[in-house]
């Protein structure tokens, strides 16, 4: 298994939340929006320069700031079984 921090995915590269570095506000908010420890993501594109990085969670789009997007760490599988 690899830890990977969100904005640095790969558009099409998925795993699982491990890990939310922010407050109790950040973790509260991206809750709401079902983005919790243990979820499955999959990044979908990234602005430019900094700009909103669209995810699936749970076959639903989300677009989230790139900010938070540097505070999400995504456990990736392997693929060279």
């Amino acid at each position: 298994m690899k830890i990977k921090i969100l904005k640095d995915l790969k558009s099409g590269e998925s795993g699982k939340i491990s890990k939310i570095d922010g407050g109790h506000g950040m973790v509260n908010r991206l809750a709401a929006l079902d983005i919790r420890l243990g979820s499955a993501i999959k990044k979908l594109s990234a602005g430019v320069m900094g700009g909103p990085v669209t995810i699936e969670v749970n076959r639903t789009q989300i677009a989230i700031g790139f900010g938070m997007a540097k505070r999400i760490f995504v456990e990736i599988e392997d693929s060279g079984k």
